[in-house]
């Protein structure tokens, strides 16, 4: 099926359905607010029938946006946004901690009949200006199926350390705080989200066990408010995300529907890893976007017929 991109430069990209639906839109001009960690994000995301499955700035956290690359804590600085979190004394609003992600290009953009697919260059500032770390990220936009009702968005990042020290990555569970491991590539869910069900392969649907458990994929469904229909999202891990021997650091799901809902692939939920100097890491994740109310062995079926 086709789609549709135009580029708004300085601004965002955007993808349209066949039927003229924006189904993502790209943000890379940063949003003002420094203490919101200023980077690029994806929202809104809709469905093919144009369901808004993303939130933005919601106002208990309004450095949640979209989709989009965090770091919670990284060498004693916040790539993810807000408040910081402080063993002994909780979270308190640290500005001078709070870093950014700076736009630098698009090396790579191609947009073929059903396909889109780009690279964009960033580099993590922290909060005094210097450059942290360089990335290579990958935007594919692909598999947009109408008769499946749904469509697929990789996204994959290389990170190099461009500092003479190494890059520590953690996050509040790391600094202290249980079952709170939220770091890596975010998804914010907008309100009638919140509540909705959640599962993995061999899973009975409770989202607490969930929490900081592993697999391939993990999944969200909701029945919305103002319309009358049901969207599913599919978080899913590459092969090698999973591989002991070629992944940086072991993941595990970071997600709540309540009180809000949200899901991280998360990178340092329970352990902290360095990045040595000069060195990189890799990871490749996919998001699919579907309508509907999806079970498991649907989500199963549905990845199967999307080789990596």
């Amino acid at each position: 099926m086709s789609i549709r991109v135009s580029h708004v430069h300085g601004e965002h990209i955007a993808v349209e359905a066949p039927d003229g639906t924006e189904i993502l839109r790209y943000v890379y001009r940063p949003d003002p607010e420094a203490f919101e960690a200023q980077k690029p994000y994806a929202h809104p995301v809709r469905t093919l029938a144009g369901r808004t499955v993303t939130g933005y700035r919601p106002n208990d956290h309004r450095w949640h946006k979209g989709l989009q690359m965090t770091a919670s804590h990284l060498s004693g600085q916040n790539f993810w946004g807000g408040n910081c979190y402080v063993h002994g004394q909780g979270y308190l609003p640290l500005p001078e901690r709070v870093g950014s992600m700076r736009h630098d290009g698009f090396p790579v953009f191609a947009v073929e009949d059903d396909r889109l697919t780009f690279a964009e260059e960033l580099t993590w500032v922290e909060n005094g200006g210097a450059p942290w770390a360089s990335e290579l990220r990958g935007i594919t936009v692909h598999s947009v199926d109408d008769e499946a009702g749904a469509w697929a968005l990789d996204w994959t990042i290389k990170l190099t350390n461009v500092r003479d020290e190494p890059l520590v990555f953690g996050s509040p569970t790391t600094a202290g705080r249980e079952m709170a491991g939220y770091t890596g590539l975010q998804w914010r869910g907008p309100r009638d989200f919140t509540g909705g069900t959640v599962f993995a392969p061999d899973s009975d649907g409770d989202v607490d066990k969930l929490m900081g458990s592993q697999g391939p994929w993990l999944a969200f469904t909701t029945e919305h408010d103002d319309v009358d229909g049901h969207s599913t999202i599919v978080f899913a891990h590459a092969p090698e995300n999973l591989d002991g021997n070629s992944a940086i650091h072991e993941s595990h799901w970071f997600v709540r529907s309540e009180p809000f809902p949200t899901v991280a692939f998360s990178w340092a939920f329970f352990e902290e890893f360095e990045l040595p100097p000069g060195e990189s890491f890799e990871y490749r994740y996919r998001v699919v976007f579907a309508d509907g109310a999806w079970d498991t062995d649907r989500v199963d079926a549905h990845l199967k017929g999307l080789p990596w």
